[in-house]
């Protein structure tokens, strides 16, 4: 049976609805960033550009690198942003659009986050790399899927009860990178550890300005946290929801991030434009060899 329009959207030149997009005008690897501004920074090291189209936030340019096919695409901010782009592109490469019905034969992306991100420990400076290990999901979009094969639920529980978690927020849910990507991005330079994804820029990292916060030590708690090997490294708002969805959609996924602040300790980097620019030169290096 083929999807219904309502559930699938298409343009009425056949691009998915949100991203504008084609299955041609695609690589198989992919670079998420979140500032629109962003992607242009990163192709402007590549030797072409062959296609650029944007939709609200979401900014696509595909060109390439040296001989490798690479595609960049803008996330925006946030959980709810990350459910639509991982679930459109999955479309364009699983999903026929012309009959509406999934592929018998499945494709998988390779998806890299060139992000930015506070770190939660002291040892983590300003201007380091992290590179996500696992994502730590406290902002519950992923429990609208069947996340059972996915989930660590003997770190979870492990998480709960050291942030004694409030039982009417969603329960964390703690899903793995991919290993297969790990092996082309680790080195000397590069921080790992778990990062939290939180659903808000506010609250939900612990930021207060005028609004009392439910739990006011949480953020101390998070750093904190330690378990066998894992502890929580940084916080943003999309790691763990690429993780999840990339898995239940068998895709690759890798989540990098520069450090601009540390939240232990207060500091923000001097020259946060230069420390992203590494990070970008970095990953460019090492998305050639996969």
């Amino acid at each position: 049976m083929s999807i219904k329009n309502s559930e699938l959207i298409l343009n009425p030149d056949g691009s998915v609805y949100h991203l504008n997009l084609k299955p041609e005008n695609i690589s198989d690897t992919i670079i998420f960033v979140g500032d629109q501004d962003r992607v242009e920074k990163i192709t402007k090291h590549f030797d072409s550009v062959e296609f650029s189209t944007q939709k609200r936030e979401f900014k696509t340019q595909t060109g390439y690198y040296q001989d490798k096919r690479i595609s960049v695409i803008s996330t925006g901010i946030g959980p709810d942003n990350i459910d639509i782009v991982l679930n459109e592109l999955d479309a364009l490469v699983n999903i026929d659009l012309e009959t509406r019905q999934p592929k018998k034969e499945l494709s998988s992306l390779n998806i890299i986050r060139i992000g930015t991100s506070g770190s939660l420990q002291a040892d983590i400076p300003v201007d380091a790399f992290v590179m996500s290990t696992h994502g730590l999901d406290i902002n519950g979009m992923l429990h609208f899927y069947q996340i059972d094969e996915i989930s660590n639920p003997e770190v979870e529980d492990a998480f709960i009860k050291h942030t004694h978690w409030d039982k009417n927020k969603a329960r964390p849910i703690i899903i793995n990178n991919s290993k297969y990507l790990e092996k082309y991005f680790d080195g000397v330079k590069m921080f790992k550890g778990m990062t939290g994804t939180a659903g808000g820029f506010y609250g939900p990292q612990g930021r207060v300005l005028r609004l009392p916060l439910q739990d006011a030590g949480l953020n101390e708690k998070l750093d904190n946290f330690n378990y066998k090997d894992y502890r929580i490294t940084n916080f943003e708002m999309e790691t763990s929801v690429i993780y999840g969805l990339s898995k239940l959609l068998g895709h690759e996924a890798l989540s990098l991030n520069a450090i601009i602040a540390n939240r232990a300790n207060g500091d923000f980097s001097k020259d946060p434009k230069k420390t992203v620019e590494k990070l970008i030169k970095y990953a460019l290096e090492r998305i050639v060899n996969i």
